[in-house]
Formats: structure tokens, C-alpha cells, sequence
């Protein structure tokens, strides 16, 4: 009889509560106390609260969906929800930004970093980061669908076991879109052809990964075992800042241009007591702590440098007038000079600003226009932040390694390199290639999103720009439109500039 109940409620995807069941005895009991809730996947627009928030002096009315599980079997409910913002003037028939409800695009950001946990951002007018109105508050205002989920990471645990590695994140995000799109006609607004992902650091990672995997068949065991809908995953552009990616690849990257610097300093956020004097808001303070590498961490640098040649060469990547970006053993060649002319067009447009950059000595200026780069000058300005390996760690000690260990909590290497000369488990080679955008773009399975805009600042020093750069040069020679910057005195952040990405999403969507 019970099994009979299971299964249909199940079916019915109704919440299953053990204090509801007939009378059975104490074994029963703790057997069934172990069976999850299934959560019903249809949109239930009654729970939808209007709120009001004011953005840059202007009222912003918008309707709330709040903590809606998108998943019928969650691994971690509380890490695995949303919530859905709309204009209230499409709930009335209304026009935003010329957008009405039906044609309105669906912006969809994750709030991941470190590849931890990811949490809903609902709209706030006093956001901790930027000191202002939220990200989320700023796309209503645009007329935008905002959905902002919660999204598994490295640290979730359910019942003691780590039920958010590599792929949990992508598997999550993926389920969102499928939610949505399962949910289109329940939907009181938003064009389900139109969602936009966006992220920052390992956020930009994940945006860059849903949006190169759509409907990639590798994922779909992880969907059915969450249950996420019966749906397309694919999206229709992506926004991504300064994406820690291509992580098998990305030590390689980094010490291409860091190696030979042996110093590091890594940037310490510290909050002040309540009673410092100093800053009466309490706000953090920054502080550097430098370090010098030691012999072994010295040795596989260069190890590492010396590889990365063969690892561009591989991919027979082209710029955009065809021309074929290589490089020699030395490091040397036209995918060098590819580089360093992103950071002439940073530097240059910096300089039609009216930027002084007359005190940085990595860059050379004749007649008021940047003629080069010193990419040796620019490791030892930008100086570099982490030792090498910068990812994956000897010593598995990196957030990286973590996010690939396993559901005991146990990390480990995704580096053939590092694991060979160092030793050490090795994850599943099948979830390395998932974390890896490089390896579905250009499938002939997967339904790569139509629109990327790419960011990585010029003074960056969490991965190396080689590697944004070399995932959009794939993305434009399969064929996608890409816009590709890297913004001149940016650091490791993401939306700094919303008004610029926002008339990027309006020029694709109306």
C-alpha cells in the first residue's frame, strides 16, 4: 500500500509528508522519514506580491514570485530555488523600454563565485557590493523579466554529503531554463526566446558554460535525476565578466604570461570592529600579503609554460580576417600578437577618454595612438596573484580542486599536467569535459547560444586574459556573434557596466 502512495504521488508530483500516512509500525516509520518531498512543477501565479523600489529617483513597480523549487527531486531544496521578477505594467497591459509583456527578454543572472553556492539576489536599493541598487533592480528598471535563482556549489550539503561538485552548478542552471520554459504559458510575462544568462568570475564561467551546452546530451542523466522539466536548456545570449574557465587549460594560460615572476600578492578583505573610528560605515578594508614562490612551485611554472604552445596550436583558432593564431616554442607568435592587441585597443580606448597613461611603462604611445604592449612590463605591473599551479594545485588545497572533489568531500586534480608530475586523485574525465565550454562549441548535438558578450579586465590577474580570449576566437569561428572587450583599469569584477550591457541586450531583442 505504501509503495502504491510513493508512486503516485510522485506521478502527481505532490509533496510527500511521512506525519500523513496510515498507521505502521517504528521500522516503517524511519524508512519512509527518508524519502524527499517532490515538488510540482506548474507556476502558480497566486503567490506573485507587488512591490514597489525606487531607482536612480524613480518608483519601480514589480511583482515578486519568491523561493519557487524548479526541480521536482531536489538534491538541496534551499539550493535550489528562484525567484521571478516582472514589471507590474505588463501585468496591466503596460509598456517598459518598449517592451511589452510578451516580448520582454528574461534576464537571468547567477549569483555564483568561487564556484560556491549560488543565492537568489532579489532587488534592493542598497546592495553590500556596490553600495547602491542591485543588478536585478537595475534590469526591471530596463523593463526586463528578472529570474534569479539558487544555484548548488561546492559546499552544499544534504544529510552530511556534498551534493553541489562539478557539473551540479550547470546541471542547475540548466533546470532553470527548463522551468521556464516548461512554464511559458503560465508565465504572466517574458519572450522564453529570449533568455540572457549573466555571471562574474566563476558566475561568468557558469553563464559561458549554459550558454555553449544547450541541450548537450551529456547533461541529461544529472536533469532526470533532479527531475528538472521535460525542456529545451538552450538560451538566446549570454553575458559573461571575467570567466574562470577552461580550467584543465587554465594554469597553462596564467603562466604563459606570469612565469619568471616569482612574487605574488594575494588581496585580503578584513571588516573592521564596530567601534574603528576609521570608517564609520564599518566597510572592509584591503590588505596584501606578499609571497615568493618556492623551487617547486617555480619549476612547474615553467612546465606549464612551456605546454601552453601546444595546447593553442591544437585548437587552429583564426582572428577575424582569417588569419591562423599559433604560437612557437618560445611563446612567440600570432596568437601573442592577438593578445597584445586587446590590450592596445583597452589601452587606446582609455586614451580617446582623455586618460593619462603616460606613467604606464607597459604600453608605448606615439602621436596619441598605442602602437604595442610589453607583455613581460605588464606581468610585472599587474603583478601576479596566485603561485603556480594557479588552479590546480599540487597540493589540492585550490576552490578549484574542491569543486571536482567528490560527494565525501575528498578534492581533486582535473590537470593532466599537475596530476602526472604531482600525483593525487584525478576526477571523472567525463566531468572535466563538462565543466569545459571549449568542448561543445561547434557540436553538432548542441544548440550554442546565437549572442556572447565577453569581458575580462585589463588589470585581471585571476586567470589570464588568453583564456576569454581564446573562447571567444571559438565561439567566432563557429559562426556566433561575439563582442569581446577588456575594459582598461578593470580588475576581477562584473557589472560595472550595466547601462552598456543592457544596450547591448536591447539592440539583440528589439
Amino acid at each position: 500500500m505504501r509503495k502504491k502512495f510513493l508512486a503516485m504521488a510522485a506521478m502527481l508530483g505532490v509533496g510527500i509528508f511521512t506525519a500523513t500516512l496510515p498507521t505502521f509500525n517504528y521500522c516503517e516509520a524511519a524508512e519512509v522519514q527518508n524519502v524527499a518531498q517532490v515538488y510540482d512543477l506548474n507556476f502558480d501565479s497566486s503567490i506573485g506580491v507587488e512591490k514597489t523600489l525606487t531607482y536612480n529617483g524613480k518608483e519601480i513597480h514589480f511583482t515578486a514570485y519568491e523561493n519557487i523549487v524548479y526541480v521536482r527531486n531536489p538534491k538541496n531544496a534551499e539550493s535550489q530555488k528562484l525567484s521571478i521578477y516582472i514589471p507590474t505594467a505588463y501585468l496591466n497591459g503596460g509598456m517598459i523600454n518598449g517592451y511589452a509583456a510578451r516580448t520582454a527578454p528574461i534576464f537571468v543572472p547567477n549569483g555564483v563565485g568561487g564556484y560556491m553556492p549560488g543565492e537568489i539576489k532579489p532587488p534592493t536599493e542598497n546592495d553590500k557590493m556596490t553600495h547602491g541598487a542591485n543588478t536585478t533592480l537595475a534590469a526591471l528598471a530596463r523593463g526586463y523579466v528578472v529570474v534569479s535563482p539558487a544555484i548548488r556549489g561546492r559546499t552544499t550539503t544534504t544529510n552530511g554529503e556534498y551534493v553541489g561538485k562539478a557539473p551540479a552548478l550547470i546541471v542547475d542552471y540548466k533546470a532553470v531554463v527548463r522551468y521556464l520554459r516548461y512554464n511559458k504559458n503560465a508565465l504572466p510575462a517574458g519572450h522564453i526566446d529570449k533568455i540572457i544568462s549573466n555571471g562574474t568570475s566563476a558566475g561568468g564561467a557558469l553563464s559561458a558554460a549554459l550558454a555553449s551546452t544547450g541541450n548537450a546530451p551529456e547533461f541529461e542523466p544529472y536533469l532526470k535525476e533532479i527531475g528538472a522539466a521535460d525542456e529545451r536548456d538552450d538560451i538566446f545570449a549570454a553575458s559573461v565578466y571575467c570567466p574562470i574557465t577552461n580550467l584543465d587549460n587554465a594554469d597553462m594560460a596564467y603562466e604563459w604570461i606570469f612565469s619568471g615572476e616569482k612574487n605574488y600578492y594575494q588581496a585580503m578583505w578584513q571588516m573592521k570592529p564596530n567601534n574603528a573610528t576609521a570608517d564609520a560605515a564599518n566597510n572592509p578594508t584591503q590588505s596584501k600579503t606578499f609571497q615568493t614562490m618556492t623551487t617547486d612551485e617555480i619549476a612547474v611554472s615553467k612546465i606549464l609554460r612551456d605546454s601552453f604552445p601546444d595546447y593553442v596550436n591544437s585548437l587552429n583558432l583564426k582572428d577575424e580576417t582569417g588569419k591562423l593564431l599559433t604560437l612557437d616554442k618560445k611563446g612567440n607568435g600570432t596568437f601573442k600578437n592577438y593578445i597584445k592587441q586587446k590590450y592596445i585597443e583597452s589601452a587606446q580606448s582609455a586614451l580617446d577618454k582623455g586618460e593619462d597613461l603616460s606613467g604606464t611603462n607597459w604600453i608605448k604611445i606615439r602621436n596619441g595612438k598605442v602602437v604595442d604592449v610589453d607583455l613581460k612590463k605588464y606581468a610585472a605591473a599587474a603583478t601576479r596573484q596566485k603561485a603556480a599551479p594557479a588552479f590546480d594545485k599540487m597540493d589540492l588545497s585550490s576552490a578549484e580542486n574542491d569543486e571536482f572533489g567528490t560527494e565525501n568531500n575528498s578534492p581533486r586534480h582535473f590537470s593532466k599536467i599537475i596530476q602526472k608530475n604531482y600525483g593525487g586523485a584525478m576526477a571523472d574525465s567525463e566531468i572535466i569535459k563538462m565543466m569545459n565550454p571549449m568542448n561543445f562549441i561547434g557540436r553538432a548535438d548542441v544548440d550554442v547560444a546565437e549572442h556572447f558578450r565577453i569581458r575580462h579586465g585589463a588589470i585581471d590577474r585571476d586567470t589570464a586574459l588568453a583564456i576569454p580570449a581564446i573562447l571567444a576566437l571559438k565561439l567566432q569561428n563557429s559562426g556566433i556573434d561575439v563582442d569581446f572587450f577588456s575594459p582598461w583599469g578593470i580588475g576581477h569584477k562584473g557589472d560595472y557596466d550595466l547601462d552598456m550591457l543592457f544596450d547591448w541586450i536591447d539592440s539583440l531583442c528589439k
